[in-house]
């Protein structure tokens, strides 16, 4: 008898996958926080440097994604999984000694083949686990550790700076990739055991995993009328691009996560932040803590969201709820960017932190794929791939031309609400007392200028 096989999974399969998307978040997040932190002097990015980071990140992603959803049907995810996140903390480490942007766009770009694996790979493997009453809650909890991934770095960077600042003549942003490159790493190779692959195919590695969990396994799949995992094929293909539902999966997540992409540049509005006589407003370690309020807000919320889709029955409704709430956030960053001597300076803050409560559809996104192509797993496959691959798509070029790092915290281009860059402007404005707002224009100015220069000579 199979005593608490649903725990069973979780404590092993799930866990694993929490774990190392934590860290793979977290190896994502440490570029902003390396950046505010001490990278942006160092390698004198003066630019746009850091949105052309995300930019070579988000290319190479999008080109890997689907061939990875592919190849992971053929080959066991227990073997494809932790070999690239192993390969990723690699690379994460070798910015340890990057000493100019064009090196490191070119880790970025390896890094995002490499990752590109690792979130839509566990999402198709939970649909091979797990009833639609379950789906929600563990597919957010695995989300959610997006923002677990993003306190960690906050907090990680402010207590490196602290204490490793300088040590053995390295920057406390160097020592930053070190340490989550050699979390990673050990993280990948636990994942050669952790994962048990597919009811299937279990994965004989799997020390934990016994032949009556995979029956278990079956039976469950049997009785909510689901088909596990399966090689894709063209004839797969052909029925999945002739549906709607990828088209509107697609679409709505693209929709979703780009809308509320504004959060990432937060410690660039706190780090351009001036007190009245022209002093830091901020410490650099107050820049890397105050975020983690917003994260922590996302992770709780990620959980409400998927514990009330799994108790109410329902997904859309609940998608429909975060789509109001950052609109609304929207409208307050709208309005203050346009008025910003009538509006409070708290309404920027009151902006960023609402739009993190919309952070949770992804989940829900997932799981009503799920419940509406039960018997289709090669559509599931696809879908999740096609929409992510989508996003990073968009994302890789509508971030720069929507929160421009050089343009920070000035703006004179700006596209609605922006936690980049016309909101510091805005934030500068009604914090800096004695200041007149005609020498900031003419220091923004020249520090373009100089930032041109600067990519002119480096191009």
């Amino acid at each position: 008898m199979v005593k608490n096989p649903v725990i069973k999974y979780d404590t092993k399969n799930l866990l694993h996958g929490v774990y190392s998307h934590r860290y793979r978040s977290l190896d994502q997040q440490n570029i902003f926080n390396a950046y505010a932190s001490g990278m942006k002097e160092d390698l004198e990015l003066y630019g746009n440097e850091l949105n052309y980071f995300t930019t070579y990140f988000n290319v190479a992603y999008c080109i890997m994604l689907i061939p990875s959803q592919i190849i992971i049907t053929y080959v066991r995810p227990s073997w494809w999984l932790p070999s690239l996140e192993i390969l990723w903390g690699i690379i994460t480490g070798l910015f340890a000694v990057t000493t100019n942007a064009k090196q490191a766009y070119i880790l970025r770009a390896f890094l995002g083949l490499c990752e590109s694996t690792a979130y839509p790979g566990m999402i198709t493997l939970f649909m091979s686990w797990y009833t639609p009453l379950e789906m929600a809650k563990r597919i957010g909890f695995y989300h959610s550790c997006q923002g677990v991934g993003q306190v960690i770095s906050g907090a990680m960077q402010a207590a490196i700076v602290r204490s490793l600042e300088g040590r053995h003549g390295l920057r406390g942003w160097r020592w930053l990739f070190i340490i989550n490159a050699i979390i990673t790493v050990v993280q990948g190779a636990a994942g050669y055991f952790m994962l048990p692959d597919s009811p299937h195919k279990p994965n004989p590695w799997s020390f934990w995993f016994k032949k009556h969990h995979a029956e278990y396994a079956l039976h469950r799949l049997e009785r909510e009328n689901r088909v596990d995992m399966k090689p894709i094929t063209w004839a797969a293909a052909k029925r999945t691009f002739t549906t709607w539902l990828v088209y509107v999966v697609t679409a709505m997540y693209i929709a979703m996560v780009c809308g509320t992409l504004g959060y990432n540049y937060f410690n660039l509005f706190l780090k351009a932040l001036r007190n009245g006589d022209g002093s830091l407003r901020w410490t650099v370690e107050e820049i890397n803590l105050i975020p983690i309020g917003g994260s922590v807000i996302t992770v709780v919320f990620v959980w409400v969201w998927a514990f009330l889709s799994d108790f109410l029955r329902t997904r859309w409704i609940l998608i429909v709820v975060q789509a109001g709430i950052a609109i609304v956030a929207s409208i307050i960053m709208i309005i203050w960017t346009r008025n910003p001597d009538a509006t409070p300076v708290a309404a920027g803050y009151a902006g960023y932190f609402l739009t993190t409560l919309a952070l949770g559809t992804a989940p829900l996104i997932w799981t009503w794929l799920s419940d509406l192509a039960p018997q289709e797993p090669e559509e599931r496959s696809l879908t999740v791939g096609c929409a992510i691959a989508g996003y990073y798509a968009t994302s890789a070029w509508s971030q720069v031309l929507m929160w421009p790092a050089s343009q920070a915290p000035y703006c004179s281009s700006c596209m609605l609400f922006k936690y980049g860059s016309r909101v510091n402007n805005n934030e500068s404005r009604g914090v800096v007392q004695g200041v007149k707002e005609d020498i900031a224009v003419v220091d923004n100015v020249e520090e373009n200028k100089s930032a041109s220069k600067r990519e002119d000579e480096v191009a």
